[in-house]
């Protein structure tokens, strides 16, 4: 399992953290207001660059996908994985399927730190 933290960095780019389980333990419960979602996208997809519509943390069901910033650093995430998105500000980051299936993923919203 993985878990990666996605933030906005002093530099206004988007940067990756891998965080342990401990890590994400303190940070599940700290849930925010708005809407718990459950999203299906049809392979192939790309969102171009944009930052986390919200705080969030976004747990994989099915499907693989590709997270990418400005400096070519990708992450694959497959079912079971994890991503915390902070990356409210700046440039954000590509999204992308990573393989031919359905991704379908849970997103629960986070409050401020």
């Amino acid at each position: 399992m993985q878990i990666v933290r996605i933030y906005s960095g002093d530099d206004g780019e988007s940067h990756f953290e891998d965080l342990t389980l401990d890590q994400f333990a303190e940070i599940m419960n700290r849930v925010g207001p708005g809407t718990i979602n459950l999203t299906r996208r049809e392979p192939p997809y790309v969102e171009d660059y944009h930052t986390a519509p919200r705080r969030q943390y976004v747990i994989a069901l099915s499907g693989a996908a590709e997270y990418e910033t400005a400096d070519g650093t990708v992450k694959r995430l497959f079912p079971g994985d994890i991503i915390i998105a902070e990356d409210l500000t700046g440039h954000g980051h590509i999204a992308r399927s990573a393989d031919d299936n359905y991704r379908v993923s849970f997103s629960v919203p986070l409050a401020e730190a």
